[in-house]
């Protein structure tokens, strides 16, 4: 579930529409929850599935570490891509903002956060040497994230949390405990999957 403060907007005719907070979303909130009404389709089930459904699922789904496509049922599917993103993916079932996101910013991740399965190009964007968006990023890109990530993870218990509630408890238990320093926090790079590990499971079989 995507904050309450926000709404999709259109962006322009090259990008399409986006999602826009529409009160200050301060740093260390809970921008996304992962919750019960979002869908999760193991890879088999999308191969199964004729070509046009597939191809919804690409474009809008994310894979969580597991290889499990993610179809998010609210707005957060409309969020776009950005290589100096304001919301980053952690691996609590959720996404923090790492600097304050004002009334009337878009609200904006890294692709390279969602396992994606082929390379894409993006816009370039100033300060970022980054102008494809790669499968393996999760794993190039971790340090940078991981340290935006360690940055806002004290502010969690310092500011409102509306989504806090959806967080299953060993999640926001977890993320309790990272905000007051008392447990390192997770890498990012636990949400990476290898597409390899299928791969061997099947050639074991």
């Amino acid at each position: 579930m995507l904050h309450p403060d926000t709404e999709v907007r259109f962006v322009n005719e090259q990008i399409g529409s986006g999602v826009f907070a529409t009160r200050l979303i301060p740093k260390g909130t809970l921008v996304w929850v992962q919750d019960k009404f979002d869908r999760i389709y193991p890879e088999a089930e999308v191969r199964k599935l004729e070509p046009v459904y597939q191809a919804i699922l690409e474009h809008y789904c994310f894979r969580n570490h597991q290889g499990f496509w993610v179809f998010c049922w609210d707005n957060t599917r409309y969020i776009n891509h950005s290589f100096h993103a304001n919301s980053i993916a952690t691996p609590y079932g959720c996404e923090l903002a790492v600097r304050d996101i004002h009334s009337g910013e878009q609200i904006t991740n890294d692709y390279g956060f969602f396992n994606i399965i082929e390379p894409f190009d993006m816009f370039p964007e100033e300060g970022s040497r980054r102008t494809q968006v790669m499968p393996d990023d999760l794993l190039r890109c971790a340090d940078d994230w991981d340290s935006q990530l360690v940055d806002a993870y004290p502010r969690y218990l310092q500011v409102p949390q509306p989504l806090s509630r959806l967080l299953p408890e060993q999640q926001r238990q977890a993320l309790e405990a990272v905000s007051r320093g008392d447990t390192k926090p997770l890498s990012i790079r636990c949400n990476y999957f290898d597409p390899a590990s299928v791969a061997t499971e099947v050639g074991d079989v």
